[in-house]
């Protein structure tokens, strides 16, 4: 009876250690793979935290750049364009990352499934990572083609600043000619002046006894009647006459007056407001005003009269200094002027 008891425990199995071995192996292995989601999750939030910090940066360096610098635009979309890609394909990593603890969490997929796409995310990381660097080298040429453009416009209002301070310089001396040459001239007309009543003494004692001729201002002014005959340019013998003495005195002046003084003697002449037939020499009194105070220059010139200092002009009857219709008042217009001057 006891060999046949002995007999049954023989043959009877204990399986409750492998049971223990195998639960133990399984929790081991449950373990294993929790610990490597934990360390792929916090290896995946740091790398997530990480980048997150490099676009939040991108952003603000690239609405700096925005601001400062509207010549870049293109440059500027480029890089907003890099960044637009970089945020599409961190919004991917993070799906792809939300799926994965979405899969951990439900118990499904492998320990190799797991690392593979561990693997995965971390080479898209390194991509991520290329791509910043990239990103923050466009940035880092920008900020150097800032930093030019900020030197040259420096440059550029140096140099606008030192031409208007030439320029101001350059409008004081102006200001300096224009006040010396203001003196200058005021002192040639003081001195032209000063000769032209020297001239004016001269004719006024060489002339003084003709009743025909007047002074009137500053013009010497010698009645038609004196000089030509009625309707005549030619000089009569007696206006040569009177010429030949306005000649020497001019001449005497002449070698008196310095050379820097550009004076001229202006011979003005005027006729009456009798229109002319149109049949004589002349057709209008234009015509024979100018002719007359032409034919008193070219007597001034063959008496020795330099050709530069003399001006003849013909006035018609456009001029006059008597009104009225009056045989007076014509006759007092009917006239040949002369007028010392500076060209």
């Amino acid at each position: 009876m006891a060999l046949a008891r002995n007999r049954r425990r023989e043959r009877t199995v204990d399986y409750w250690p492998g049971f223990v071995d195998a639960l133990s192996t399984l929790l081991i292995s449950i373990m294993f793979l929790l610990t490597v989601f934990v360390v792929g999750q916090f290896i995946l939030s740091r790398e997530i935290t990480g980048r997150d910090e490099v676009l939040s940066r991108l952003n603000s360096q690239i609405n700096e750049l925005t601001q400062l610098l509207a010549l870049e635009k293109g440059s500027n979309q480029d890089l907003q364009d890099s960044v637009a890609n970089l945020q599409a394909s961190l919004a991917s990593a993070e799906g792809d990352r939300s799926r994965l603890q979405a899969l951990l969490n439900a118990g499904s997929g492998g320990q190799d499934a797991a690392q593979k796409r561990i693997g995965s995310m971390t080479q898209e990381l390194d991509e991520q990572k290329q791509v910043s660097e990239r990103a923050l080298s466009q940035v880092e040429l920008l900020n150097q083609q800032i930093a030019a453009l900020r030197r040259q416009i420096a440059a550029v209002e140096a140099a606008l600043q030192a031409s208007e301070e030439k320029d101001r310089v350059s409008q004081t001396k102006i200001a300096d000619l224009g006040s010396r040459l203001n003196v200058a001239l005021a002192a040639r007309v003081q001195e032209l002046n000063r000769y032209r009543s020297d001239f004016f003494g001269r004719l006024r004692e060489i002339l003084s006894d003709r009743e025909n001729i007047r002074i009137v201002g500053d013009r010497f002014v010698f009645q038609s009647e004196v000089l030509f005959p009625s309707g005549g340019a030619d000089l009569n013998p007696e206006g040569q006459t009177e010429m030949a003495k306005l000649a020497a005195a001019l001449l005497d002046l002449a070698k008196e007056i310095p050379p820097e003084i550009n004076w001229v003697l202006r011979v003005d002449g005027h006729t009456d407001n009798v229109p002319l037939g149109g049949t004589g020499r002349y057709r209008d009194n234009w015509e024979l005003s100018s002719a007359r105070a032409i034919s008193v220059v070219k007597f001034l010139i063959a008496q020795g009269v330099p050709a530069d200092r003399l001006v003849a002009a013909g006035f018609g009857e456009f001029q006059p200094i008597a009104p009225g219709d009056t045989p007076d008042a014509r006759s007092t217009n009917r006239r040949i002027e002369l007028k010392l001057t500076e060209k």
